[in-house]
């Protein structure tokens, strides 16, 4: 995988919009479920292609180091060649005067050509370094996601714990409605009432009838007060 391809994996899964995710998601918790190991997986491979491109960036720095020490080195070993040859011709041994700045002008090769090395290694690192500077700055923001996605998912398993419980309670309520106990009761109260209803209406049947037997016996006693008055007329009393 290219250091490219896991940085434009990074930066996207680092600015994603989990809320947004997770209020289109049908079933939110496993949404974050496999977010939580989607940002896991990923996160293993932007670590992976991280340590992979500093290692190699610690490389190039040792590389530019070495070639810049190599500079100097060559430097110094071209100065004392010269110097060399200088004495030497100042003795009067031309030959091997020209035989030391010849080594004077190999040592100054060597040290452009580390210089060069050196030159030409200075952008390549300091792309690097803004690689790494962007996966290190992706791999946080990842990590800050995944804490969150983490959070969010044990505040979603409470949330739903509770709307279940509540649901549970609501269906009961609603099974109780249905199935109420209390409807029997007002049913069985209903059957009492016709009953007293019924008794009373007996015992105000039972009065009447006694009332009317005791008009009857008043009537008869007044008849034979009526009898009785007449049979006293009749007698001259």
């Amino acid at each position: 995988m290219s250091k490219q391809t896991v940085l434009g994996r990074v930066t996207q899964l680092a600015r994603a919009n989990i809320h947004a995710l997770l209020d289109q998601a049908e079933d939110p918790q496993k949404m974050i479920d496999q977010l939580i190991r989607d940002y896991t997986a990923h996160i293993g491979e932007a670590q992976e292609a991280v340590s992979v491109t500093i290692g190699n960036l610690r490389m190039l720095e040792q590389d530019h180091r070495e070639d810049v020490d190599a500079a100097a080195e060559w430097g110094r070993k071209a100065l004392a060649a010269s110097r060399k040859a200088d004495e030497l011709r100042a003795a009067g041994d031309a030959p091997e005067a020209d035989t030391f700045d010849n080594l004077a002008r190999v040592a100054l090769e060597r040290q452009l050509q580390a210089e060069r090395e050196a030159k030409d290694a200075e952008p390549v690192i300091a792309a690097q370094n803004e690689v790494v500077g962007k996966l290190t700055s992706g791999l946080d923001q990842m990590k800050r996601k995944l804490s969150e996605l983490q959070s969010r998912r044990d505040q979603l398993v409470a949330r739903s714990r509770t709307a279940q419980a509540q649901n549970q309670m609501l269906d009961a309520a609603k099974n109780v409605d249905v199935l109420d106990p209390t409807s029997d009761l007002g049913r069985f109260e209903e059957k009492v009432r016709r009953e007293e209803a019924r008794a009373l209406g007996r015992q105000e049947l039972a009065a009447s009838s006694l009332d009317a037997q005791f008009e009857r016996l008043d009537a008869l006693g007044d008849t034979a007060e009526v009898e009785a008055r007449l049979a006293a007329l009749k007698s001259g009393g």
